[in-house]
């Protein structure tokens, strides 16, 4: 009887100590692997390594331009930088810092993408010390806490990734290489603190103050804020997700406030992984809208040519199936965006750039710039389609073809926007007959490698 009495209260306390250690995790035992925007390996290689898990992307691509800028130059895109060579659009190491629940997370940035990204942040032009150059090559770079509260509650600062526009900046986790403009012309990164709160495993509640849209410091006085709000089903098969924006970001104009909604679903509408063929189908729709108010513009009403009207509509759908065991992939999709007064257009490069000239910023980067003013129109829409062959879960071969259109002169034409040969090294006569060549249409065959470790 006695030895039973102590079998007991070793049960209830083998019990009670397993209960206190248990620790729930956000999104506990749903599968995001198909997602669009997400990573796809069920686990990585690294797992058993204690307090850092590294990581390791490739990104590589070659692609091909119909309109065949003689400079090579790609005009219009954060995934493409140039045309007819393979480039290292970026190399990411790093990893996650794991240590009695302190968090941090480093990855870097190399390639393409390290230029291309950070040009369309105006914010370092705000003050000293280069700010550009010091950040241009951590893709993320945030420390914090976790709290072992519900499914846990993460509290970050520093550089982390945006999700505004649903991709991923990490080519490997997206369905698509050349995202439509709802993903490509909103925000990739942003510099302040993060909450992540799980009260549950389906929940995620995420606020943030950040210094303000895609920029590394601020434009005015006032901070960002924002907050995304994330929702899984129990099946694995729903994903529901808003980010929504609000701050001060034309530079010393902080009258001038942007507001920005981003709300997307994805869908797995067929789920059969055993079956030969076709093995998974999903889809992804993505609506944004948001608007500038004040300082001289209006929003979404046009108040005349001295209040014009400055606002974003757009929206961008893709299906994606599985087949041959998830070894290949077919996407097909595209998106629309009109965006009055151009704020969130991707300004041209070259001698059609509108941005300050790095090295005498009183002046513009290019002698013939792109128009930005306010009034100004700019409407586009694209298509996409691609095959992936993914061998295994540490790697991609891509082969996409996209057509993209606009209503006014804005894609790389045969003449590019560098000079009248393409090279640098000739002089471009500001009074001479030579303009950057803009076009309003471009179709690109895209070959792209990921890998990820």
């Amino acid at each position: 009887m006695k030895t039973k009495f102590y079998y007991v209260l070793i049960f209830i306390f083998v019990g009670h100590l397993a209960f206190a250690q248990e620790v729930k995790t956000p999104f506990q035992g749903i599968d995001q692997t198909w997602q669009n925007g997400a990573d796809r390996r069920d686990s990585s290689v690294f797992n058993k390594v204690k307090y850092f898990t590294p990581s390791i992307l490739i990104d590589l691509n070659a692609n091909h331009s119909f309109n065949d800028p003689i400079d090579h130059t790609v005009v219009g895109s954060t995934a493409l930088a140039r045309t007819d060579e393979m480039q290292l659009s970026a190399l990411h190491f790093g990893g996650d810092f794991n240590v009695d629940n302190v968090r941090g997370r480093i990855m870097t940035q190399f390639g393409t993408r390290s230029t291309v990204i950070p040009r369309n942040d105006f914010s370092p032009y705000r003050g000293q010390y280069e700010l550009a150059n010091v950040y241009r090559y951590l893709a993320e770079a945030n420390a914090g806490y976790h709290f072992n509260k519900w499914n846990g509650i993460n509290v970050d600062a520093g550089l982390f990734m945006s999700y505004i526009g649903l991709n991923s900046f990490y080519q490997a986790e997206n369905w698509e290489y050349q995202a439509s403009y709802t993903s490509d012309n909103t925000p990739w990164f942003f510099n302040g603190i993060r909450i992540q709160i799980f009260p549950n495993k389906n929940w995620k509640i995420e606020p943030w103050i950040i210094n303000g849209w895609q920029s590394y410091g601020s434009f005015n006085s006032m901070p960002g804020f924002g907050g995304s709000i994330t929702y899984m089903s129990n099946n694995s098969n729903l994903k529901l997700i808003t980010n929504d924006y609000y701050g001060t970001d034309a530079a010393g104009i902080p009258a001038r406030k942007r507001f920005h909604s981003d709300n997307s679903a994805i869908v797995r509408y067929y789920n059969k992984p055993n079956r030969k063929g076709v093995t998974k189908a999903a889809f992804s729709a993505t609506v944004d809208f948001g608007s500038e108010k004040g300082g001289g513009v209006n929003g979404f009403n046009d108040g005349g040519p001295g209040n014009p009207a400055q606002y974003f509509v757009s929206w961008m759908v893709y299906n994606r199936v599985w087949f041959a065991k998830n070894k290949m992939a077919w996407t097909v999709g595209g998106g629309w965006m009109k965006n009055p007064g151009r704020y969130l257009v991707l300004y041209p490069t070259g001698q059609a750039s509108p941005l300050p000239n790095p090295y005498n910023p009183t002046t513009t980067a290019g002698a013939f710039p792109f128009d930005t003013a306010v009034g100004t129109q700019f409407e586009a829409w694209d298509c996409s389609t691609n095959i992936d062959f993914m061998p295994s879960q540490y790697i991609t071969f891509r082969i996409e073809a996209v057509h993209r259109e606009s209503s006014v002169p804005y894609f790389a034409g045969h003449g590019g926007v560098t000079s009248p040969d393409g090279l640098t090294t000739t002089a471009v006569d500001p009074n001479g007959t030579w303009r950057p060549d803009l076009v309003k249409a471009e179709t690109k065959l895209i070959f792209a490698v990921l890998f990820r470790l």
